[in-house]
Order: structure tokens, then sequence, then C-alpha cells
């Protein structure tokens, strides 16, 4: 009898239960979705789609509701009775114009696209980010170094297969964001730009973006959110280590039936900084208004941008100075009190609104047409100091400018002296260097089907750029007045009040005209391939203020034209439904940047015939995906000749000028693995491995130095060959784990490993042979975060808290190298020790 009645009960719940399958699809590539939730509606019952997009879940009752969820991707609902094969399962994306943008972007696909490409999503990011700067949320991609620097917010650095920011394009929306006159991106600019994020892509190498872009170490693709399908919005607060806090709200108005749709955005952020003397504050705003005109025009207005101000430790110092301050790694020489007040010597400061409209035409069934005219005008700059410098420390951490053995700085005590001056003025100031810009661009892309396997892309990018730098005076610090004579030739006396130019105006003049074209073959999505070239006319013209009389012709040069091009392509093949392969291939010309055209920071030593830098790059990769396990291999190399590299030399009338040398030549290459196993529908095991080899190719000696009547007024050298290429850790590991504890409950483990970074340096300095770099000790940090989902009342809420540096371990970032190439020489900037951070997000 007890038999029977346990057979009789296992038969019972045997018969309550199913088993359902499906497989889900992207929408717009119609390839399989992983990772995406599948829920029994009312229970913790979940799991989640494998590498094929494929499920199969077992309901506790036979009469539910299954519901398919993917962050970026509508919900659906299913209703079950009984086994059943749902079969395809396409879902449609949350954002309206999110499809069109990506077309402008280059996104790249996984499995067709033939780049090495690792993707961020808005779920990662919202978990993983905290207080970390934007880029460090990649540090675990292969080929990444990304660090704080001087530990300032916003101050972060992201460097590429050994390429710093001047050579990785960084793309927002699809439009190029580095610097117009020098290639740098200044993170800084984009705070909050996290908040508003959809997705993060980055493409090592050539990468998969159309324009002329200066992807030499690969490509930054990020896309912020347009609007919403559906109606709903959040709050959401986070509170952390050293006073941070943040405040946000977002909300969308949906899809109305007028084809309407609007999001609005904004936050606000304030702390005390975790080093010294790097207090901020920050807003931030994001605007998408978007208007489905009729079924083929579409448009979208995006505005988005950050208000922000923070302290900055701008000078590195030796290890010796952190290990003898009591404040150790968070030491920070470039602050002190005025008047009782935190009171920076480097600062910055700045706001930059993006603003952008969108126009995406169905020209027909098989043609559309996608433009985006853009604007940027970014205002501010960074902070120091004119005049005498009294902020220096002697060896033994005494300054009589400074409160205590390496204490903060004592702006009383220099007010005071610039008071007692009276009449003679102060000797010693606070200034700041502006770069005002003004910047407007129109990015057009055509996209047809010729054919069912053969798509043509082609299109325009024009932008246009106007720099504004000046220095001006920001605090006379008691003084009457600065006085600093022949600086500015229109007004030789010199002398100024708060807000007056010192030092330098000039403005600095861009214009870019490109054109790109683009074919796409795809067979039976077996077989991928793309052959893509692209040209751009970059112009430079300078104009200065101060160097030149107003009446003078000679204040305006002429514009001068760099023609720059590139020509790619590459293939993917899947041998199967587990295994591809692919391979691509490059070349491009970068046009010289500004100031190697306008040497010396004046109109006088114009390099009219500046060499192109010229990069070639090869690469080869094999990717496996399987139900529970998924890898990818790349090799890759990149040549890199002519890079703009300048000399000081001295002129017979013994003043220093410098020059652009030719020929200086690095080889970069390596091999990246990066893999995810879940061996259950829970757990997640990534892991990621970067071994670069990175060197200075060859040396260049008995340079001959011309003047402009071709006279030799110097010879240098520069000993370089087989150096390592230093600012970037050439090996790099990651293992991470991520558990899913409940349905919506998520901790993660993460654990990043730096080795080989070399102490940075200038080529130009290695006038007589010498070692490499000094080698920065190998580190290892571990990280972690934990997610909780729950009702608050009628809405869903989320807490979410990270500890970053887990183990609180020292270590150094950043170096620059020293005299003698070692650790007692080298200047350098720590990592932070251990931070933490606690928010909430409530959705309505």
């Amino acid at each position: 009898m007890l038999l029977f009645a346990v057979t009789f009960l296992c038969s019972a719940i045997a018969m309550a239960q199913s088993t359902v399958t499906g497989t889900v699809l992207d929408p717009e590539t119609n390839y399989p979705l992983p990772g995406v939730n599948i829920l029994e509606a009312e229970t913790t019952n979940g799991i989640s789609t494998d590498f094929d997009g494929k499920f199969s879940i077992t309901t506790k009752s036979q009469e539910t509701k299954i519901i398919i969820s993917y962050v970026g991707y509508l919900s659906q609902e299913f209703s079950i009775t009984g086994s059943k094969d749902l079969g395809t399962i396409t879902l449609s994306p949350s954002e309206f114009g999110l499809q069109e943008v990506k077309i402008i972007a280059s996104v790249a696909v996984d499995r067709k696209t033939p780049v090495a490409v690792s993707t961020v999503r808005a779920a990662d990011i919202e978990l993983k980010l905290g207080t970390q700067e934007f880029p460090e949320v990649l540090k675990s991609t292969p080929g990444v170094y990304a660090t704080k620097t001087g530990g300032g917010f916003g101050d972060a650095e992201i460097r590429l297969r050994g390429f710093n920011s001047e050579n990785v394009a960084v793309m927002i929306n699809g439009v190029p964001v580095n610097d117009m006159e020098n290639g740098r991106v200044f993170w800084s600019n984009w705070a909050g730009l996290g908040d508003v994020t959809s997705s993060m892509q980055v493409q090592r190498g050539l990468g998969a973006a159309k324009v002329a872009v200066p992807s030499v170490g690969g490509t930054i693709n990020i896309l912020t959110k347009t609007t919403d399908i559906e109606e709903g919005g959040n709050v959401y607060t986070t509170l952390a280590n050293d006073g941070y806090e943040k405040y946000g709200v977002t909300y969308s108005t949906g899809l109305m039936e007028n084809g309407f749709a609007a999001t609005v955005s904004a936050a606000k952020t304030d702390g005390n900084g975790y080093v010294d003397g790097t207090e901020f504050n920050s807003v931030n705003y994001f605007l998408n208004l978007s208007k489905q005109i009729n079924e083929n025009h579409k448009m979208s207005f995006t505005a988005f941008g950050a208000k922000q101000s923070h302290g900055q430790r701008q000078n590195r110092q030796l290890i010796e100075t952190f290990n003898k301050s009591e404040r150790g790694r968070k030491f920070n020489a470039d602050w002190g009190f005025k008047n009782g007040q935190v009171t920076f010597q480097e600062d910055n400061f700045y706001h930059k609104p993006q603003i952008s409209l969108n126009h995406y035409w169905d020209i027909s069934e098989n043609t559309s047409l996608s433009t985006a005219a853009y604007a940027s005008f970014g205002s501010g700059g960074g902070g120091g100091f004119r005049g005498v410098n009294k902020f220096g420390i002697d060896s033994d951490g005494t300054s009589e400018y400074r409160t205590g053995l390496y204490g903060p700085i004592d702006f009383d005590k220099i007010a005071a002296e610039n008071e007692a001056l009276g009449a003679n003025g102060s000797e010693t100031i606070l200034r700041a260097s502006r770069n005002n810009h003004n910047w407007y661009g129109v990015l057009s892309t055509l996209k047809t089907d010729i054919t069912e396997d053969l798509v043509f892309l082609g299109g325009l990018d024009y932008r246009y750029y106007k720099g504004i730098h000046f220095q001006e005076v920001t605090d006379l610090l008691g003084g009457q007045y600065y006085g600093e004579a022949d600086f500015d030739v229109n007004n030789p006396l010199g002398i100024t009040q708060v807000g007056d130019k010192i030092n330098f105006h000039n403005e600095g003049l861009v214009g870019w005209l490109g054109l790109f074209a683009q074919a796409e073959y795809d067979i039976n999505d077996n077989f991928n391939a793309f052959v893509s070239i692209a040209a751009s006319n970059t112009s430079y013209k300078r104009i200065d203020f101060f160097n030149k009389l107003d009446s003078d012709p000679l204040q305006e040069t002429d514009r001068f034209n760099f023609f720059g091009y590139s020509a790619k392509g590459g293939a993917n093949y899947r041998l199967d439904d587990n295994n591809n392969v692919f391979m691509n291939i490059g070349y491009f010309e970068k046009a010289a940047d500004f100031d190697a055209v306008f040497q010396n920071f004046t109109n006088d030593n114009i390099n009219e015939d500046a060499e192109n830098e010229k990069i070639f790059s090869a690469e080869l990769g094999y990717g496996f995906r399987g139900e529970k396990f998924s890898a990818n291999v790349n090799l890759y190399r990149t040549a890199w000749r002519d890079r703009n590299e300048t000399v000081s030399f001295q002129q017979p009338d013994e003043t220093r000028a410098t020059a652009n040398i030719l020929g200086v030549n690095a080889i970069h290459q390596g091999i990246e693995v990066d893999f995810v196993y879940k061996p259950t529908s829970k757990l997640d095991i990534t892991g990621m491995v970067s071994l670069g080899d990175w060197r200075w190719e060859n040396n260049l000696e008995d340079v001959q130095i011309f003047d402009e009547e071709q006279n030799l007024v110097d010879t240098v050298d520069i000993f370089i060959e087989d150096l390592h290429v230093g600012d970037a850790a050439q090996t790099t590991m990651a293992l991470g784990v991520n558990y899913k504890l409940a349905n919506k409950t998520r901790f993660t483990v993460d654990y990043n490993y730096f080795a080989n970074l070399y102490a940075r340096f200038d080529p130009s300095d290695r006038g007589a042979p010498a070692p490499d770099a000094w080698e920065v000790p190998d580190y290892g940090i571990f990280d972690t975060a934990v997610s909780h989902g729950f009702k608050f009342g009628s809405f869903d809420a989320k807490l979410t808290g990270r500890i970053n540096n887990i183990f609180d371990t020292e270590y150094i970032a950043d170096a620059l190298d020293g005299a003698d190439s070692n650790a007692k020489t080298a200047l350098v900037y720590y990592g932070f020790g251990r931070t933490f951070s606690v928010g909430m997000k409530i959705n309505f």
C-alpha cells in the first residue's frame, strides 16, 4: 500500500507538470539570442536560453503562463496548457528607433561581422559600474587597460591593444567624438553617460565603422537610449564612500497613438572623492523626442550632456613621497585651503552638450537613408597656476607654503605675500586653460539591398570644428592685478584682472569631408564578407591673437589640407552550428594632427607637408558556440608607421625649437582568448586572457633637421628598437562568476590581473641606448556586486550593492618613466583602495 501511495503521488506531480521549449531570435539579424530570461508566471521557476537561443523549462503547473524577457526588448507572454513547443520566437526592440541608430553606428553582429568584438549591455553596466569611471566597465575585455589616472571625477583613460585614446575611435550613436585637433577623448565631458547607455561595444582592431575614424587600436561604439515604446520610468539613488551621493529620475511617455514618444532623464552627483582634494559635482541630462511621421519617415531628436567640475591630482609623485605621506595612496599635492575653504591648484570644469537630429527614410522596400545632423558646444577647461611656483615639496616633505609635512597648500600665505606687494601686483596666481569649441556635423548613410545576398552602404561624413583656446586669470590670490609683459603683442604691458586672458589666445579651425562605401555579401547566413573604402580631407587653419598684431596678415594662416583614406575587408565563415572562423585586413593613412602642422604653437613654423601616419592591420579569429560553452580566439598584428613624433633641438641662436621626425615605427601584436561557460541555467563563468607584444620597431640615427631655408641646424638620435611600448598592461587576465541566486537576484565576483605594464616614456627622449622603461609590479584585484529585485508596494524595485578592490590591494596603475628607469625615479599614480556603493531603483 505504501509503494502504491508513493507511485500515485509521483504520477500526480508529473501529470501536473509540463515541458515548454522554444528558440528566441534577434529580430534584426535572425540570429539566436543567448541569456534571454524564461520565467513561469507567479513563481520563481526560471531559466535562460543557451548560446543557440534555445530553452526547455519544466513548469510547476500544467496550466500556466510563460514570460520571455530580455533587456532592450519587449517582453512576451504565452498561455500554456500541457507540454508545448513554442517554436521560433522573435522579440521586438523596446526602444523606438534603435535599429535605425545601429545602421549609422556600424554595430557588429556576433558570428557575422568579421571583427573581434565584445558587447556590454545596459543591465551589466548598471550592475558593474557603481562609482567606477565609465571606461572601467570594460576592464575585463581583452586588450583593454582602463585606469582612473590621477583619480579625479571623469579623469579616466582607456588604452586598447596598447594604443591611447588618440588612436582609439570613440563613437556615440555613430557620431565620432574624438577631439578634432588632437584626437583625445575626455571622459569627464561625458559624466553620466552610463545612466543613458543602451549598450557599449568594443570592436578591437580595424572595427566595423564605415566612416574614416582613428581606429588604430579599435573602436568603442556607445549606443544611448532612444525612447521606450512602453510608458514608464524610474527614480534612483546611489550612496558610496567618501560622501558620494547620486539622485536621478527617468520618464518615458511610450509610443503614443499619434506616433510621438519622449524620454527625459536627469541626475545629480556630488562627492568628496577618494583622493584628497578631488571634490566634485555634476548634473547630467538626457532628452529624446521621436516621431513616427508615416510608414516611411521617422524623426528623432536627442540632447544629452553633463555640467561638471572637480578637483584633480594632476601631478604624479615618487613612490617614496606616497610612502612618507600619512595620507598614503590618497595623497594629492595639488590642493589646499584658502579662507578655510578647499581650493584647487589643479581642477577641471566643463559642459559639452551634444545635440543631434536624426531622420530615417525608408525609400523603398530595399533602400533606406539614415541621416544625423549634430552639434556640440563645449565650454570649460583646466586649472593651474601662473607666475612663481610656490607649490613644490622638498624631499623631506616640507614647504613654507604648506601646513605640515606633505600637507595641503596654504593659499592664505601666498595671498598675504601678494597683498604685501601692493601696486607691484601678484607674483603667483591661479589660472584656467580654456578649451572651448563649436562643432557641427552631418553623417548620412544610404543602405540598399542589391540582391538577397548583397548589400551596399555608402554615405557622407562632414564636420566643422572651431577650437577657442586661451588662459584666463581665475584668482589673483590677494594681489591687485597680475602683470606679465610681452605675452600679448597687442597689449604689451600685460596688466590683467580676473577674467582677463593671459599667456596664449588662439583659435584652431578644422574641416573634415569624408566619403565612404561598403559592400556586404551574405550567403545563407553561413558566409559573410565585406569590403569597405573611405576617403577624407582634413583641413587646418590657425588664428593667433597674442603672438601677432591685429594688423599683421599672418595673424590668420592659410588653410592646409591633408588627405587620408582607408581600405579594409574581411570574411566570416560558419563551419557548422558551433564553429566559425573569420579574418580581416586593412590599411589606412591618418592625417597628421593639428599640433604636428602648427609646431611650437605659433603661426611661424608651419609643417604644411606633414606626413600621414600609416597603419596596416590583419587579424584571424575563431569562435565556438555550444550549448553550455562559448569561446573566441583572436590573433592580431598592427604595424604603425611614421608615428607623429616631435623632438626638441637647439637653434643657432641657442633657443630651443621642435621638429617632426619621420620613421618612428611600432608593432603591436598578440593573442586574445575569451569564454563564457554556463554549467547551469543559474551560473555563468566568464574569463579572458590577453597576451600582447607591443614594441618600438627601429632606431633612428643621425636624423638631420633643417630650417625653413634648408640649412642644417641639428642632428638627433632616437634609440628605441625592441623597447616595449609603455602606458598599458600588455598581459591582462580576467575571471568572473555570475550566479542567479533567485529569479531577480544576481551575485557576481570578478578578478582582474594586469602584468607587463611599462612606464610611459617619450621615444624622442631616448637620445642614447638605454634599457626598457621601468616595469610596474603586477597586480590583481577582486570586485563583487549583488542586485536584488523586489516589490515596493505596487512598483518593481531593485537594490544594487558593489565593492571594488575587496581586499584593499595596493597597486600602481600608471607610471611615468624616470631618469634611471627604476622604481626610485618613476613618477606614479596609485590605484584606488577598497570602495563601495549601494543603490536603489524604483520603476514605475
